[in-house]
Order: C-alpha cells, then structure tokens, then sequence
C-alpha cells in the first residue's frame, strides 16, 4: 500500500520529493499519513477532494484484500 501511494502521490505533484509517507499499522487498521509540500495540496486533493476520494477508494479495496481498515490522512508540509 505504502508503494501505491508513494508512486500516485509522486506522479501528482510538482515536488516529488516532498513526498514522505508515515504508516501506522495494526493488526486490522492501517492508518497512512501523506505529507505533501503546501503548493502540491490541491493537486492532491483535487477539485471538491475528488482526487484524495479515489486514493482513499483504492486504498480501501487492496486493504479489503487483507481483511483490514485503511485510513488515509493528507497533511501539508511547512
């Protein structure tokens, strides 16, 4: 999960690398933090979070796969 979203992530944004990804795994939650560059957030999130939607959405079904709980959070780098 943690290459799918570095690969998306860094194909999105104009800094590819202010890209850093943190995961918290448990045995059935996997939670993700996405830190972004603050000029590179809207690309991420997309027009009315359409973009972060679809990450989120397929992030979901690979962790279906593993009987687990993804959670996605996008934060912004100062």
């Amino acid at each position: 999960m943690k290459e799918f979203l570095d690969y998306v992530a860094r194909n999105l944004v104009d800094n590819p690398d202010g890209v850093e990804i943190d995961v918290e795994e448990r045995p059935e939650e996997v939670a993700l933090t996405l830190k972004v560059a603050e000029g590179d957030m809207g690309r991420v999130i997309g027009r009315d979070g359409r973009i972060a939607n679809a990450i989120r959405s397929l992030l979901r079904v690979m962790g279906t796969r593993d009987g687990r709980h993804v959670e996605l959070e996008i934060v912004g780098d100062d």
